[in-house]
């Protein structure tokens, strides 16, 4: 990440290899030969740390890169493996947590992220006699961290740009819960099950919410991890500007058809977004309950008076150019979704093909020695 400068980025979103997850052995290996041995020799915790000392050099360099008052926000699970007969708990979140707050983050309230299975048993090991079994791990963590003091909007542009970036009422309340229910891989779509695993692919929708609450339009998203390249495709659809870093080469061409790809499934979020805040109305209006303030761009009642500016970058187009590089053009204008009387109109009148070309967001690669953007 060398040629990202010093204190240039927004807010950094990524989910890393995670340590002592057996699929991801070879990786680490790669990077550190002795890590090998170390598992050879059945040493769990000294492999857990060399695997973790491969990921410290990263998140030394997000130090560098990140903004003052920028955001780190790592999805990372805890890892169980049984070595030399010995069934363990390698807490990767802890470890992570403590390497970045010595670094000089400020650790704030994570996000447990309650994963969906379909496995029929809660626990692990056999039978039902005390002590011969364990809970199962169902969540994973997303671990947030601020550099240095709350950030701050300064200028009228940048007051605009965040005013533009808000998110709806009834949004706030669910996204900014410390437990996540609700979000499912819907949108990972890979053919190959071994690659999806060993991309660390995580949902569209996590990556999503992340990028809105803890950045403002027109930010620079940083993934060190890029995988199968979410972080980009949700930082097109929220119209942040973004990098992303992937070693492995085999993921590129699903990076690029996602991204390639990523102009319906984006829009249709929006449009999903939208409609459901129009029944959040009608359901308010039906108990009766004041809804005082109207949004100024497509004209639907909103809670609080933040709202009355939030603004959506519906896409245009991408267009992929040399080296790496996606050029995004969004709708200049909404329409809006309600007719003269206040009603809805449809749940798809609020993105018109036909509207003028908006400001372009470039999302740029470079090519280093170890890491390779795409």
């Amino acid at each position: 990440m060398r040629d990202i400068n010093n204190f240039s980025v927004d807010l950094v979103v990524t989910s890393p290899p995670y340590p002592m997850i057996e699929m991801w052995d070879n990786i680490f290996s790669t990077q550190n030969p002795e890590i090998k041995k170390v598992l050879e020799q059945k040493k769990g915790m000294h492999a857990f740390e060399l695997m973790h000392q491969v990921l410290d050099p990263v998140w030394s360099e997000v130090y560098r890169v990140v903004k003052e008052g920028g955001f780190v926000c790592i999805n990372i699970g805890d890892a169980t493996r049984t070595i030399n007969g010995d069934f363990t708990l390698y807490p990767n979140h802890m470890r992570i947590q403590r390497y970045l707050t010595e670094l000089g983050f400020t650790p704030l309230p994570c996000i447990l992220w309650r994963k969906q299975t379909n496995a029929p048993n809660k626990f692990m090991g056999s039978g039902t006699l005390p002590a011969g079994a364990y809970v199962t791990l169902e969540h994973e963590y997303i671990l947030v961290f601020r550099k240095g003091s709350k950030r701050k909007f300064t200028n009228e542009v940048d007051k605009k740009r965040r005013r533009k970036s808000a998110i709806f009422w009834e949004e706030r309340n669910n996204w900014y819960s410390d437990v996540w229910f609700d979000v499912k891989g819907t949108l990972q779509n890979l053919n190959d099950k071994v690659t999806r695993l060993r991309s660390g692919a995580y949902p569209f929708e996590l990556v999503y919410r992340l990028i809105n609450m803890y950045s403002a339009k027109e930010d620079l998203i940083l993934d060190p991890f890029l995988g199968t390249g979410t972080t980009i495709a949700a930082s097109m659809v929220s119209g942040r500007n973004s990098i992303g870093f992937e070693i492995d080469e085999t993921l590129k061409d699903i990076i690029n058809n996602a991204l390639s790809s990523i102009e319906q499934v984006g829009n249709r979020y929006i449009t999903n977004r939208i409609s459901n805040h129009l029944d959040f109305v009608k359901l308010r209006k039906q108990s009766q309950k004041q809804i005082k303030y109207k949004n100024i761009y497509y004209g639907f009642p909103v809670i609080m008076s933040q709202e009355r500016e939030l603004y959506f970058n519906e896409i245009l187009s991408i267009k992929k150019i040399p080296e790496n590089i996606y050029k995004v053009s969004y709708l200049d204008t909404p329409e809006s979704c309600l007719d003269n009387e206040g009603n809805e109109i449809s749940s798809i009148s609020c993105s018109l093909p036909n509207r003028p070309i908006g400001p372009s967001k470039s999302f740029s690669g470079k090519k280093g020695n170890q890491l390779v953007l795409f």
